[in-house]
């Protein structure tokens, strides 16, 4: 997968919505690295982690950490640096977090066995933690951390005490509180001081220490406190040295688990992302799909994962018994969501995602998805859209071989339709030898035509409803549509004469448009009925050949050759069915399974109706009956 498919499928509006559902920014970081995987087992396991993921979801809220500042906190490790009270407790909260995710997966380990068990590769750090909940607590470090900050703490305490009781006294005196603009005992520089009138600083007596604004306020330290608070801050700067001893202990802890904590902080950030994805294919009804080795899809019940219950259900199939698939119809009839669905659902099938389809849906490996979808044009270039689009489909052929899923829309517009069309033909035969797997939208009815020729090669319409004029944005398998313009210019009032006129110019054929029902025209003329007069690829079937049909993943006998439509008739079980030549594929001739002039009667009659051709030879039994199956199926 390349930017460029990764923009035209809406690949990152995904993972815009994928990452709503995270709490930490590694979980968002995983998001954002997400990308297809071509190892069958490696999806598988993403598949398998988001179903238990949902089944724990449904029972249970997860205690998911947000890991809000971890990585700044890992980048301050072994730079001789002491961790800040805060930083020490962001530590053991992430140490309690991981024990509270190990914990919860321990219970929950029967809903998810193999997400749970990553859990076990998270460290207890219990001896660490414990460490920091006996030194820290609320941003502050305890005074029992050392034996030393304890007795520090009791001095300051002490002195604190008695430096107050002395400062209130002075304040209380009748004789200095006179001096004073105010009785309230205040700190300036971590000393206790008292406001003093500027014209009584004499008459006060003791040291000024501060002095207001104005200067009409000074702040003084009373003289009987001087050497209590000259020993404070000898003892509180003691008390600081030592904190910071204890800090750099703690934090020489810390970084002695620095790499079990990225371990912890990588394995919360992979439950981070497990969960966001488990919520997002709850929130769009999303199913794990089968994962298949060969390149090959089968879409069923599968909707636009962004457009979600806005979009009819589609159902597709690329690489059994075809390899280029393509799709016809009218203007917003759905072909380029019809394409951008299946793309998308292929790189978030890959990519470890539950998609919005059938659980029953295949999803097959793909080492590469190419796409050309709507208006690549490239001003800076000076590109017009055509070239702009050509150069993409250049470097598609480029990077293309059997493993990779091309998809390209409206293939050779924006030049001149003949020579457009013949490159799209062109361009499509080439995929085809080299292997890849296409679906390609189209208004060339000779490009139709072609594909209802060529073996490897399967048309597709988006059916549209004839009488309302709208799109229908359902995808038909096996049969061309067209645009519809005759048929919408004639529900609209265009005279039938001029209809005329363009049909035959169109088809070479000519056609009454006098009537209403028109509609009938659909089947007989227009692009279908050059497919059948141009029809030169027979399948060679002869009746009572066994075929395989890889769509449905079973064999079953010919009864009937191909019609002029390219369909044979089928025998399975019993019942008679119809399907295209293209769509099976020769398991083994009739004469490698049946002596020569074997009677296919014992292989398509029912054991009753051999009886009755056999008495019927013998005589004639007035009301007896053969019921033969139905040819016309």
């Amino acid at each position: 997968m390349n930017h460029t498919t990764e923009m035209m499928l809406e690949f990152n509006k995904i993972k815009e919505q994928l990452s709503q559902y995270t709490l930490s920014a590694q979980g968002k970081a995983l998001i954002d690295k997400m990308h297809p995987y071509s190892n069958k087992r490696a999806i598988e396991q993403r598949l398998m982690e988001v179903s238990e993921a949902k089944a724990i979801l449904q029972k249970n809220s997860v205690p998911i950490h947000g890991l809000s500042g971890t990585d700044q906190l890992l980048g301050q490790f072994n730079k001789g640096i002491a961790l800040t009270p805060n930083q020490l407790e962001a530590v053991l909260d992430l140490i309690d977090g991981g024990l509270r995710i190990k914990q919860f997966m321990k219970r929950n380990g029967s809903l998810g066995p193999t997400v749970s068990s990553y859990a076990d590769s998270i460290y207890d750090l219990k001896e660490l933690g414990e460490t920091l909940r006996l030194s820290i607590r609320n941003g502050q470090i305890q005074d029992h951390a050392s034996k030393e900050l304890a007795k520090l703490r009791k001095q300051i305490s002490t002195l604190e005490s008695r430096i107050k009781e002395t400062v209130y006294q002075v304040v209380r005196s009748s004789t200095k509180s006179k001096f004073l603009q105010e009785p309230i005992v205040s700190q300036r520089d971590g000393r206790y001081v008292v406001p003093v009138k500027k014209e009584y600083r004499k008459q006060f007596g003791g040291q000024v220490i501060d002095a207001s604004a104005s200067g009409s306020t000074i702040y003084m330290e009373p003289k009987g406190v001087q050497k209590d608070q000259t020993k404070l801050a000898e003892v509180r700067s003691d008390e600081y040295l030592e904190e910071q001893r204890i800090l750099s202990i703690l934090t020489g802890h810390v970084e002695g688990c620095e790499q079990e904590l990225r371990i912890n902080i990588e394995t919360m950030a992979h439950y981070d992302f497990i969960f966001a994805k488990a919520k997002f294919s709850d929130e769009i009804s999303g199913n794990p799909v089968h994962i298949i080795d060969d390149p090959i899809l089968r879409l069923k019940a599968a909707r636009h994962p962004l457009l979600r219950e806005e979009a009819k259900p589609l159902s597709l199939e690329l690489g059994s018994s075809f390899k280029t698939l393509v799709i016809t119809g009218p203007n917003t009839g759905g072909k380029t969501v019809t394409l951008k669905t299946a793309g998308l659902i292929t790189m978030m099938t890959l990519s470890g995602l539950h998609v919005p389809a059938s659980n029953s849906s295949e999803v097959g490996i793909f080492e590469s998805i190419l796409t050309d979808i709507g208006d690549g044009q490239s001003i800076q270039q000076s590109l017009s859209t055509f070239s702009s689009r050509l150069t993409n489909v250049i470097e598609i052929l480029k990077s293309t071989n059997r493993r990779t899923l091309v998809l390209l829309d409206e293939l050779g517009a924006g030049t001149d339709p003949a020579e457009g069309m013949g490159l799209a033909i062109a361009i499509l035969e080439q995929l085809n030898e080299m292997g890849a797997k296409t679906i390609a939208t189209t208004h060339y009815n000779d490009i139709k035509t072609f594909a209802a020729e060529h073996p490897d090669f399967e048309n597709a319409r988006m059916e549209f409803d004839l009488e309302t004029l709208k799109p229908l944005y359902q995808l038909t398998i096996g049969k061309p549509g067209n645009s519809q313009a005759f048929h919408i210019a004639r529900k609209l009032g265009l005279h039938p004469v001029i209809l005329a006129k363009a049909h035959e110019r169109t088809y070479g054929e000519q056609v009454h448009y006098d009537h209403d029902a028109i509609q009938d025209l659909q089947i007989t003329s227009g692009v279908e009925k050059k497919i059948h007069q141009k029809r030169t690829v027979k399948s060679n079937y002869k009746k009572g050949d066994s075929v395989f049909i890889p769509s449905q993943n079973l064999k079953a006998i010919v009864y009937k050759v191909e019609d002029e439509n390219g369909e044979i008739t089928l025998f399975k079980d019993g019942e008679l069915f119809m399907m295209n030549y293209k769509r099976v594929k020769l398991d083994l001739r009739a004469e490698q399974l049946y002596p020569e002039g074997y009677d296919f009667d014992i292989l398509f009659e029912s054991v009753e109706n051999r009886k009755k051709k056999r008495l019927m030879e013998k005589r004639h039994v007035e009301g007896l009956t053969i019921e033969y199956p139905d040819e016309n199926v």
